[in-house]
Parts: C-alpha cells; structure tokens; sequence
C-alpha cells in the first residue's frame, strides 16, 4: 500500500507559523483518516500533542525529512464539508487568520474537546420501547397476562397503541415499574433502544399561522426579490425600507417561497435581544424547520441546533453572526437584517466580517444575499444605486400610520432655564400624556450606568482608569467608579483626593435616567434594559416580555433598545442625548448618529395609534441631526457621500489596518514606525495611501497601548498579501517579541 501523506492544520501554529503541515497516515487509521475531521499529531520540536484539523490527503510530500504520523483521529465522520474548508482558505486570505482558527469560529463550541479530551457537549439520548410484533398480537398477549401479569398486560396494551414510545412516558401511563417492561424485552416481545434527542430553544407549538397578507408595495418587492433568488446566479439585493414597513413579512413570504423549492435559508440579526422576536414570529410561520443559533445558547442547545441543521432536519436558521456559517446544504437564501450594524463584525481572532463570509457563501452556493434596513449602511446604498446590488424600496408603513411626528429640544436653553437635569420639559410633559393614556413610552441613551465621571469642581480631578486611558464611570447602584473597558472598580472618595473640594457627577447614564424618572414619576413602573441588566442568557427576553404583558409604562435602555422591537403600545421615544456618539473622531460618527436616531424613533407609533418622539441636543441645528429627525435618509446619503469622496473614504476607497499593542508604549510606536517603512517600501504602484501610526481612540486598555497604520486604497485586495506578508516577517522579528502584530479589514474600533 502507498503511503499516504495528509495535510493538516495544527492549532497550535501562530498566524506566521500557518500552513498546511504533511504529517503520515498510519495503516490502521487510513479509514478514518479523511479531509474534514479532526486529528492529534505531534508538533514542534517537543513533539507536543496538538489537535488539528485535516485538509487533504495525497500520496506526496515535499518535505524531505522523515514525517511525523498521525496519533489519534477524533472524529467518527468529517465535521466540516469540502465546502467549508474551502471558507476556511478563504478566511485564512481575507481576515489575516490561522485555518485553525477560521474552523474554530464555524463549528460549535459543544463540538470541541475540554482539557481531558472529553468533548464539551454529548449526544443527548431517549429510551425508547417498541413492539417486536403486530399490534393485534400485542393486544392478543395482553389479554393472556391480563390476570398472570397485570402490569405486562398494560405495557402491552399501551406499545399496541403508540407502536413505539419513550419508556418513561409508557411506564408512567402504563402505572408498572422497570422490571415488567425487561421481562417483555427478555421474552422477545418488546426491544429497549436509543434514540437520538435534541436539546431545543422554545419555540412556537401548535398549529402554524397562515403567511401574512402583502400590501401592494409589499408584494411587489417580493415578487422582484423572489425572481432574483430563484435565478440560479449569485448576487446581492437591498431592501431599504422605513422603519415599520414591513420588511419582516417580506422575509417571511421568500422564506416559504425557499422551502417550496427544497432550499434552506439563514437570517441573521444583529443582537441576541431581537431573536427571540424573531423566533417566535418565523416559528409561528414554520414550526419545527425554524433553528436558533447564537452566543447565548446553552453548549448543548447550540450544538443539538447545528446537528438539527446538518442532518437536514431544520431549513430556517435565525442567529447573529456566528449563524451565517449555518452548515445548510441547499443554501437559497441568506438575510443580514439591520445590515448596517457593526456587530456583524467580530471583534475577537478571526476578526471576520458576516457580510464578507455570506457574499462568499452565496457566490459559491449559487444564491441571493439580500440585505435589509431602514438605515443601509452607505457602502451598500452606493452599492445599489451604481447597479452593484439590486435594488427594492418600501416607502409606507405597513399599517398606512404616518412616521412619527418628531421635535428637536436644545438642551442649552434647559439649562438657561434652570433644568439641569436629563429630562428635559417637552419630554416630561410628552411622558405624562402618555401615562394619561395608558400607552408606553421608551427612552434611549447610549451609556449605561449612573454618571460618565466623577469630577472636582474645583482642581478639577476626574478618577481615571488606572490601566486604561478612560474616565471611570459611576454606578449608583454598586456605589462604585467601574471601567467598563477592563472592569477595574473602586469606591468614589468622600471629597476629592487631591485638594478635598467637593466631587460632582456630571454626565448621564441609563441608572441616572431612570433615578431621574422615578422622582419624576414615583408611582410609574419603569423597566431598564442595558448589559447590566441583561447579563445572564435569556434575561433580555423576560425584560422585553415583562414590558409587553405587564404594560410597563416606561422603558430606559442602550442600543437595546433601538432596533428590531415591535411594540403597538409604544407611542413616544425620547432621546436623551443624541450628541454622544457623533463626535468620535470616527469617518462613520454621523453615520452612526443618523442610523441610531432614525431606529430608535421608528419603534413609536407601529400599532394603531400615532406616534411622537423627542430628540434632546446641545446642536439642534447640526445636519445630520435634523435629517434624523425628518426620517431624510435620502438627503443624509448625499450630505455623507460628499464628504466621504472629500475624504476619500468608504464606498471610494477600502481601508486594512495593521494594529500594534503592547505594555511599552515607546516599543509599540517604534514597532508601527518600522511597519510603516516596510509597507511604503513595498506598496510600489498600487496607489495606496498609508497614515500613522497613530494611537486608538482608547489608546491603553488593561495596561496595553494601541497604535495602528492605516492604509486607503481603491482595492485592498491586491494589498491584503502584501499586508499580511509584512505582518509575518515584523512578527517573526526578535525585535519586536514583546509586542502582538495584527492586520485588520476595515476595523470598526
């Protein structure tokens, strides 16, 4: 027998370090030994046992040195198709990570294995009984051991009706203990087996609803959207509807023209707040074809979901980001819902991008992606308008309610007028005409906690993080200055400890706000939601439930709030400060100002009754502002798309950042200085434009500085090998070894 050489990906092989490594394959394990399962190979000089991942097998090396064999195969069949280890590559080139890694961010956590190399979920099994003859002969032999056996007589007399049931359950009906039910197994009339059970989110039970009825607009975005998916070639849609037009209903309407059609569908959503929402409104549509995957799920849960959707039992995937790697067979089509959100980008290695992997899925799946929101993202509108994507507009609500009628309030002339508070006037007074009318009300500020900082009013002093370059936040109801970058928290002082003047709180927060209406409001019940009240899993869900059926009047949260919530009793919005994310010194500040003003005010008035919103800021005339407060996307589109080709910055251009961090900060600027040099040396003629280094808005997190460089070019694809050559060669210099090196696609922090 030839020998054959498998090619494998080893986990513990840094970014630099990546390739596919040849390793032997002993004669006992050839059978098993088949691209897409995981294996144990010795790696390194020390011959550590590493766990990898095996990409293909030949009967060739070029490695002249004696191989290395294979020492165990983990997996009884492949876990990743051929497909997706051709999305492994593909991420490998396009986020700058290991394989390894890539195949780590596709296959559920319950999948891999603990220290002791025991795998971190197991199948979960039923005991089931079933009958080894007919159900007339099974009657016959109940009959006969009716006075001899009573309890074998009733197991039988159940097993003739059910033919096959859980053997809990028959005991239980049946009122007999273990030992009848094994004296029918040893007698050959009844077989004890295992089947296999899935642990499952709840979902809608009962009889499924009939699809909601389109209006004519509805109907027609369908029909054109529907057309485009059923093509057989890939590409890409926008759905660019206003908030409350309907834009689920039109999912919901290709979903079932999909599965009509044999073919699965992923819809993405960009929090875990919105998904159980969109659970219950999809599975009250599809039932048991609908599967859930995020972050949030049990261990066992998410991965009964992924072998539901695997094995072909489940053809609609909702989730968040990790779900757009859903292993469906027959893709027909992939929804990014909200596209323009940034937490379809990931943070954390691989710093992958959802819209990038499904683009890449639907071009290899032969299918549509089609991107919805009452906000796109500026890149996918140019996209649309220059023909790239397809284009699909719904202009009116569906319930024909006007958009909300909405006021601006200049906080500066509050304070003229002795209101130093959050709340301002209008929005108290707009708030007591809705408890007048027993309707609800929600209020947005996007930042938890009590007060931003806490300040001298005479030296001037503010607590500040000491491992991060941030201010420390108050928390009133831990009574503690908390960084809500590393966690670090201490208590406030009595006065201050430089000069002992007095401290001041200045700036709000979500605990302040809703301190702020329980004086205003103190016999109203108020619901706050924001990460400190929705930490544990599925506590977000019972918040939004208890402000649905308690009819909790008031609702204070984070972005939380401001997306995807369908609630007919809500009829006014207030935000509270909606100067706070638009000076971020960030090229997508004001976009994403309009997008959070815009959302947010869409969740007034989706019922019956019309809806007002109130937006309160220091800059009632600022641009961006007022086009939100108008709902004018169209005239923010063009405001921001001129100032982006002025700054020559997304849709005209693509940005990769190399980012350096380390606990020396005159080591990380000497490392991003040397990395500048090396990328001007190379870049040639590609048209590139690199700035920096420069330091990150939060330039120290946890005792760690963050510089970075800065390339703009019109196609960063060509530049991505070059990038990602330069970072390999500066991590493999001895200078820079107490220093991390790592490229990124368009970054979002």
């Amino acid at each position: 027998m030839a020998r054959l050489v498998a090619k494998i990906a080893v986990s513990a092989a840094t970014y630099w370090l990546d390739k596919p490594y040849d390793y032997l394959i002993p004669e006992e394990l050839a059978a098993a030994a088949v691209p897409g399962v995981r294996v144990h190979v010795p790696f390194s000089r020390g011959n550590r046992r590493t766990e990898g991942v095996l990409l293909a097998v030949s009967e060739e090396s070029a490695v002249e040195r004696p191989l290395k064999a294979i020492l165990a195969v983990l997996d009884d069949a492949p876990v990743l198709t051929p497909d997706q280890l051709k999305l492994a590559y593909f991420m490998r080139e396009r986020f700058f990570c290991t394989v390894y890694d890539a195949v780590r961010a596709m296959l559920p956590a319950g999948l891999w294995f603990d220290e002791e190399g025991r795998r971190r979920a197991n199948d979960k099994t039923q005991e089931m009984a079933r009958l080894l003859l007919s159900p007339e002969d099974a009657s016959a032999a109940a009959q006969a051991r009716r006075l001899r056996s009573p309890a074998q007589s009733a197991i039988l007399e159940q097993l003739a009706a059910f033919e096959a049931i859980p053997t809990r359950e028959l005991l239980l009906h049946a009122g007999a203990g273990r030992s009848p039910l094994k004296a029918l197994e040893k007698a050959g009339l009844v077989e004890l087996y295992q089947r296999e059970t899935f642990r499952r989110v709840q979902i809608h039970v009962g009889q499924t609803e009939p699809l909601p009825l389109l209006s004519e607009e509805q109907r027609q975005a369908f029909e054109g959207i529907g057309a485009r998916a059923e093509s057989g070639e890939s590409g890409a849609a926008l759905l660019f509807g206003v908030t409350g037009s309907g834009k689920t209903s039109v999912y919901i309407h290709l979903i079932d023209r999909q599965l009509q059609r044999g073919k699965s569908v992923i819809l993405l959503v960009p929090e875990i707040a919105l998904t159980p929402q969109m659970i219950q409104t999809f599975s009250s549509h599809f039932g048991n074809e609908v599967a859930v995957l995020h972050s949030s799920l049990p261990i066992g849960e998410r991965y009964d979901e992924w072998k539901r959707i695997r094995g072909g039992k489940a053809h609609v995937v909702i989730g968040t980001r990790s779900a757009v790697f859903a292993p469906c067979e027959y893709l027909g089509l992939l929804i990014i819902d909200e596209e323009q959100e940034e937490t379809y980008k990931s943070e954390n290695i691989p710093r992958y991008n959802a819209r990038d992997v499904a683009k890449y899925r639907c071009a290899r799946s032969g299918c549509l992606l089609l991107l919805g929101s009452a906000t796109p993202e500026l890149t996918s509108m140019y996209a649309a308008r220059t023909g790239r994507y397809g284009f699909f507009k719904l202009e009116n609500r569906y319930n024909e309610q006007a958009l909300p009628r909405v006021e601006i309030v200049d906080m500066k002339r509050e304070l003229r007028r002795g209101n130093g508070g959050s709340i301002s006037t209008l929005l108290r007074e707009e708030i007591e005409t809705n408890l007048s009318r027993g309707e609800q009300s929600i209020l947005f500020i996007n930042r938890r906690g009590a007060n931003r900082l806490v300040s001298c009013g005479e030296c001037g002093f503010t607590y500040r993080c000491p491992r991060c370059s941030v201010s420390l936040t108050y928390h009133s109801v831990s009574d503690r200055l908390i960084c809500h970058y590393c966690g670090f928290s201490r208590r406030p002082d009595e006065a201050c400890p430089v000069c002992g003047g007095t401290l001041r709180r200045i700036g709000a927060g979500t605990q302040m706000v809703e301190t702020e209406l329980k004086e205003l409001f103190p016999d109203t019940a108020i619901l706050r939601m924001d990460t400190d009240t929705v930490t544990p899993a599925g506590s977000h869900e019972k918040l939004l439930d208890r402000f649905r059926e308690e009819n909790i009047p008031i609702m204070v949260g984070t972005q939380m709030v401001t997306k995807g919530l369908n609630f007919e009793n809500v009829t006014l919005v207030g935000v509270i400060s909606a100067d706070q994310s638009l000076y971020a010194g960030d090229y997508r500040a004001g976009e994403r100002t309009f997008s959070l003003i815009t959302q947010v005010v869409g969740r007034s008035g989706r019922g019956a009754k019309p809806g007002r919103a109130v937006i309160q800021t220091f800059t009632p005339d600022n641009e961006i502002i007022v086009q939100a407060a108008r709902q004018d996307y169209e005239a923010f589109y063009d405001s921001e798309l001129e100032l982006r080709r002025l700054q020559n910055t997304p849709p005209f251009s693509e940005l990769l950042a190399v980012t350096v961090s380390g606990m020396n900060e005159d080591h990380v600027v000497r490392a991003c200085r040397a990395l500048r040099q090396r990328l001007e040396a190379l870049k040639a003629d590609s048209g590139a434009r690199i700035l920096g280094p420069a330091p990150l808005a939060v330039a120290r997190v946890n005792n760690r500085y963050r510089y970075r460089v800065m390339i703009y070019a019109s196609r960063a694809q060509g530049l991505r090998a070059l990038v990602a050559s330069v970072v390999m060669e500066a991590c493999r210099d001895k200078r820079f070894a107490d220093v991390s090196i790592w490229a990124d696609n368009d970054p979002t922090d």
